[in-house]
């Protein structure tokens, strides 16, 4: 991962102002999510979520599906059956998303306000294991 050289057009106690907008606003949102997520059983049918339009266009499961339900048992402690909903995506999604939102965090509040990019390699595996993780995971539910 590679990160842009700070911009100066804001000086550092805007950048960690508007750092601590962001974080506020994104800590509210996820707060609202999960708590009607942790009321909300994506187990059971008939609940009001958002279904994966991958799976609705093709039948098949996108790297992302059952994301909605490892959170679910994550919140509930079950740590088991979210790995059964999603393994990759817990493995690794929830590390890497955990270590960009820290590292922008302490970035933001020291007031260096940087753009966090993936260099070419880097978008390279993740979409190798996004790819490797879809086919394998539909070939065991079609197989199995």
């Amino acid at each position: 991962m590679s990160t842009d050289e700070p911009r100066e057009a804001a000086d550092a106690a805007t950048v960690r102002r508007r750092t601590l907008r962001q974080a506020a606003l994104a800590l509210g949102t996820g707060a609202l999510a999960a708590g009607y997520l942790w009321h909300t059983d994506p187990h059971q049918p008939g609940q009001l979520l958002i279904p994966c339009p991958f799976r609705m266009l093709t039948g098949l499961l996108c790297p992302f599906c059952g994301g909605t339900r490892m959170a679910y048992d994550l919140m509930h402690g079950d740590v088991a059956t979210a790995f059964q909903d999603n393994a990759v995506l817990l493995a690794l999604g929830v590390p890497a998303l955990a270590y960009v939102l820290v590292r922008w965090l302490v970035e933001g509040l020291r007031g260096r306000r940087r753009s966090l990019k993936l260099t070419a390699r880097g978008n390279a595996v993740v979409l190798g294991i996004a790819a490797v993780w879809m086919v394998g995971r539909n070939l065991v539910h079609l197989i199995g």
